[in-house]
């Protein structure tokens, strides 16, 4: 094997935390262009009236717990499970409902 590459392993469902007060967001891979990301919820959502606002687009996906994400233009309220993923364009503003108060919600993110 050529010593010169590197290789990086890990288990996106480890060194969970017990306790969740806000948000945990693990950065996983960043590249020019593009950065993945473990995001741990538990029970959080976004404050009242705060919407995301991102310069670049997301692809996040639900692997763990469930949550629901609101669209400013939309009245639509967008429920997620494990496997359920959503494409959010850049500038699209949005804000994390709630997510399970009772289990962690484990997120894979793709920002680019």
């Amino acid at each position: 094997m050529d010593e010169a590459i590197k290789i990086k392993s890990g288990n996106f469902f480890s060194n969970i935390p017990r306790h969740i007060d806000d948000e945990i967001f693990d950065t996983i891979l960043a590249s020019d262009g593009c950065e993945i990301k473990r995001i741990i919820s538990k029970g959080n959502q976004s404050p009242p009236d705060y919407w995301y606002d991102q310069e670049r687009n997301e692809w996040v996906m639900v692997l763990k717990g469930s949550a629901a994400l609101k669209f400013k233009n939309s009245k639509k309220i967008v429920g997620m499970m494990p496997g359920d993923y959503v494409l959010i364009p850049a500038h699209c503003k949005h804000r994390v409902e709630w997510t399970d108060p009772e289990v962690e919600t484990i997120w894979l993110a793709v920002y680019y």
